[in-house]
């Protein structure tokens, strides 16, 4: 295989061969997992000390006294409140929407807006937010991916300024309520609420006096209309008293006032998103049994945050997750809502499924209630069966924690082992305690994972993931708050030695210190596992038996461009299955797969993940050049963005005639060539082996005259084994080859290009006119479809004054670059074939990876920095 690895490695399981390491990348992106890592484990301790602090005198049975004495009538109003929150949430999306001037159906903003709330709620993971979700069904919407942007930050920036405006204006009613907790005088309180809101009304008449806020020389925001403000600052009051609501409701009934709870809320979400903590777990809820402490018992109020976060968190999970997968089930899959809706099953089931995890985990290091004990002695359950089903149950939670990450990549090997672990600890749950909530929960996960099976269609194995350090240390960070748990749990049973072999109904501490035992066991297997495997080993150049192999998937393919794989310069990354391939180079640490997938469309996402995860395992910057629109949703799956590039031209060959003003140079070339007795004739690829040493003159001549050398990458070289694999159309004059061009073809009879176009110093005017005019007729002849012209570097970037900064930049450089590149003379002479023309983009990372990645490809184009600087 052309990834030719020292070990076993996700990427390719077939047998390679050893090759050499490759160089250390630089020191941070090496060093930044294990800093961020870092600095979570400190936040997690620090939220434990304080949770640990203001629950030192709050036992477990308080807390689950008050879960159980909440009347059923304050969990439907719960549940009512949470789907008023989650429907003005909506308005966010609606709202941004309309601020970035773009129109989406109704549906479909609903679907989105609940899927990505859901997911950023209860996760709050990068991989899993909500960005991600907005990308995929806005793109398939017909978003542009500046719109996309535009949605996704108003969203961020409405809901910061929602929270304060209405934390203000809290503030302002309940100041000497919050005083005491923050150690300030009251009006100092009143004073910063005063500030807020005089500088949201400063913002307010902005955007009704100006449009446009200037930041600086060359820095412009656009604000919303004070219309729009006003009403989305409407939709957040909404929002924010509804999901206060939702907590309120299940407080007991001589409850906190609303209003001043309203407060403490604003501070408690602030805090929880600030933390970057996932679903601010902790953080919300210390703010909350702090604020509240003077007015609502701790006991109480932390009964109510574990029923909120069943009822706001987890059951929205569950029923975005429903709404998904019941387009598998829907004959409208086929529209692009349907597809972009369906594709998001994985990131859904992978966060369901790591709620579960949790929840086994937790379970397993709790007691059981008073009724749980009190059937399984009247159904006299086997004690044996009890103690398994509390043990294996626990460690099944650990495997399901662990492969909610093979699920997001989707991994089939993973959906089998979620649908197994879930499945063995649906039965558990039974003998463990009659848990029938957790039980609901699994068989929802069950049923979830059978009907979205097709989207599970990577093959892999579960042991040949590997997991980043900050999943190693999230893992840790998960046994270490069951530990917290368990202690807070049993707080009152004191430890000895005969704990651990206390086998009675009655011995619950034992039972859940075992069973915490074979968590941590487990976890510390995997993770020292994890740390300690061989290396994932390094990339080399294809062989020559590769390289047959591309050229076959090639061949049978509909796209042209796929031969530039042959000229050996690139690396092959093929599928297991060995029917797609996927060509790419290194630069640094940019990884720059080229055009993307060749091969069985049906594999080209999971080959997409593959080349990704190869990347980021040796740290480097996933990218790919020149991505075609339809091909957009692969990349932006991975969490890569779009930037674009140019557009591409292609002539559609059954219509094609050289009649009309506009290709009289192209006639007049032909007419010109056919005076001066030039002849015409295309080469099979079993005749051009005998005639290289005449094709190689003439190549040297041209690159001589052109004071050039050789390209490479995404453009083709003189390259004994990429000619002879293809046709050349050569052109003669008196028996003398003084031109050339090798056709881009293939069986599929689709697509046509060219690559190298090269022609002696003293071949008469006109003789390239000549040549291209007769390649395209004999094409055309050949009952292909399209003929490629190429990519015109910066061409169709939007003038609008307020496009995104990279097309205003592509922009100044085809307008003012032309000494530099001939951006508008390349698009000129293009245009003038009457093309259709095609956007191209580059699919990579955001922030300021784009120009690292250029820079790169520059460099692989050019045949290394000197080939950059020079010709």
């Amino acid at each position: 295989m052309p990834l030719r690895l020292v070990s076993e490695y996700p990427i390719d399981p077939l047998p390679l061969r050893s090759l050499p390491k490759l160089r250390p990348g630089p020191w941070w992106p090496r060093l930044k997992p294990w800093l961020m890592a870092a600095l979570g484990i400190v936040l997690a301790i620090a939220i434990g000390v304080a949770l640990h602090r203001l629950l030192h005198e709050v036992r477990y049975d308080d807390v689950m006294a008050a879960v159980q004495a909440t009347p059923g009538s304050n969990i439907a109003l719960a549940i009512a409140a949470t789907a008023a929150s989650y429907f003005a949430l909506s308005g966010y999306d609606a709202s941004s929407l309309s601020y970035a001037r773009a129109k989406v159906a109704r549906s479909t903003v609903l679907l989105t807006s609940f899927v990505a709330y859901a997911l950023s709620n209860t996760i709050g993971l990068g991989p899993l937010t909500g960005g991600a979700v907005r990308t995929r069904m806005y793109a398939a919407a017909g978003l542009e991916p500046h719109q996309i942007a535009q949605v996704i930050v108003f969203n961020a920036a409405a809901f910061g300024l929602g929270i304060a405006a209405f934390g203000a204006l809290g503030l302002l009613w309940g100041a000497h309520e919050v005083a005491p907790l923050l150690h300030v005088r009251p009006l100092a309180l009143r004073a910063l609420a005063a500030a807020l809101l005089i500088a949201l009304a400063a913002f307010l008449w902005l955007c009704a006096r100006r449009r446009v806020l200037h930041l600086g020389a060359q820095r412009t925001l656009r604000l919303p209309q004070a219309g729009l403000a006003l009403r989305q600052l409407v939709i957040s009051a909404v929002e924010l008293a509804a999901s206060a609501a939702a907590l309120w409701f299940l407080l007991p009934a001589d409850r906190i006032a609303l209003p001043t709870f309203v407060i403490f809320y604003a501070i408690a979400i602030t805090a929880g998103i600030a933390s970057h903590v996932p679903g601010g777990v902790g953080v919300f809820e210390a703010v909350m049994l702090l604020a509240g402490g003077s007015h609502v018992p701790t006991g109480a109020m932390l009964g109510a945050l574990v029923l909120n976060r069943g009822i706001y968190y987890v059951l929205p999970l569950v029923v975005a997750s429903a709404l998904i997968v019941v387009y598998e089930l829907r004959s409208g899959v086929a529209a692009p809502i349907g597809r972009a809706a369906v594709r998001l099953s994985p990131r859904l089931m992978a966060a369901l499924t790591l709620v579960a995890g949790g929840w086994l985990l937790v379970s397993g290091v709790t007691p059981l209630t008073e009724d749980a004990k009190e059937i399984l002695a009247a159904l006299n359950v086997p004690l044996p069966l009890i103690e398994a089903s509390h043990f294996l149950g626990s460690v099944a939670g650990l495997g399901l924690v662990l492969v909610a990450r093979g699920l997001l990549h989707r991994l089939d090997a993973a959906w089998w082992a979620a649908l197994g672990l879930s499945i063995v600890a649906l039965v558990l749950a039974l003998p463990k305690g009659f848990a029938l909530h957790e039980a609901a929960l699994l068989s929802a996960i069950a049923v979830l994972l059978l009907i979205s099976r097709r989207q599970f269609d990577r093959p892999s194995t579960l042991f040949s993931q590997r997991l980043e350090p900050e999943w190693l240390l999230a893992l840790a960070g998960v046994v270490a708050a069951c530990i917290w748990v368990l202690f807070f749990a049993y707080q009152e049973v004191g430890y000895t030695n005969r704990l651990w072999w206390e086998f009675e109904l009655d011995a619950q501490a034992p039972r859940s210190l075992r069973a915490l035992l074979g968590v941590v066991l487990a976890g510390l297997a995997f993770g020292l596992w994890q740390l300690l495997r061989p290396p994932a080993g390094a990339v080399a150049l294809p062989s020559d038996e590769e390289i047959e192999r591309a050229a076959a998937i090639v061949r049978a393919g509909p796209a042209s461009d796929g031969w530039y794989a042959m000229t050996g310069d690139k690396h092959l990354l093929f599928s297991p299955s060995g029917r797609s391939v996927l060509m790419f180079g290194k630069h640094g640490r940019s990884w720059i797969g080229l055009f993307g997938p060749f091969g069985d469309p049906r594999e080209w996402s999971d080959l997409v993940w593959r080349f990704v995860e190869l990347a980021s395992a040796h740290g480097g910057r996933p990218a790919f050049y020149q991505v075609r629109p339809a091909a957009l949703p692969l990349y932006l799956d991975c969490g890569l963005h779009a930037f674009k590039l140019g557009e591409y031209a292609h002539i559609e060959l059954p219509g094609f005639s050289l009649k009309g003003a506009r290709r009289a140079n192209l006639r007049s070339g032909m007419n010109r060539g056919e005076r001066e007795g030039l002849g015409f004739e295309v080469l099979p690829p079993a005749a051009v082996g005998a005639l290289l040493p005449e094709l190689r003159a003439v190549s040297d001549a041209w690159l001589e005259r052109q004071k050039t050398r050789e390209k490479g990458f995404s453009v083709g070289s003189f390259n004994a084994r990429y000619l002879a694999q293809l046709p050349v159309a050569v052109v003669r004059r008196e028996g003398r080859i003084i031109a050339f061009a090798n056709l881009l073809v293939t069986a599929a009879t689709q697509e046509a290009s060219v690559d190298l176009m090269r022609f002696v110093p003293d071949a008469p005017p006109g003789t390239m006119d000549f040549l291209f005019a007769k390649v395209v007729l004999h094409l055309q002849a050949e009952g292909y479809q399209r003929f490629g012209l190429g990519m015109s570097p910066m061409a169709g970037m939007t003038t609008r004054r307020h496009a995104p900064r990279w097309q205003r930049v592509g922009r100044l450089l085809f307008d003012y670059g032309e000494r530099f590149y001939g951006f508008r003379g390349l698009h000129s002479f293009k245009d003038k074939f009457e093309p259709v023309w095609e956007a191209r983009y580059l699919a990579v990372p955001g922030g300021v990876t784009p120009l690292f990645v250029l820079l790169d490809l520059a460099a692989l184009v050019g045949g290394g920095i000197k080939g950059v600087v020079s010709k």
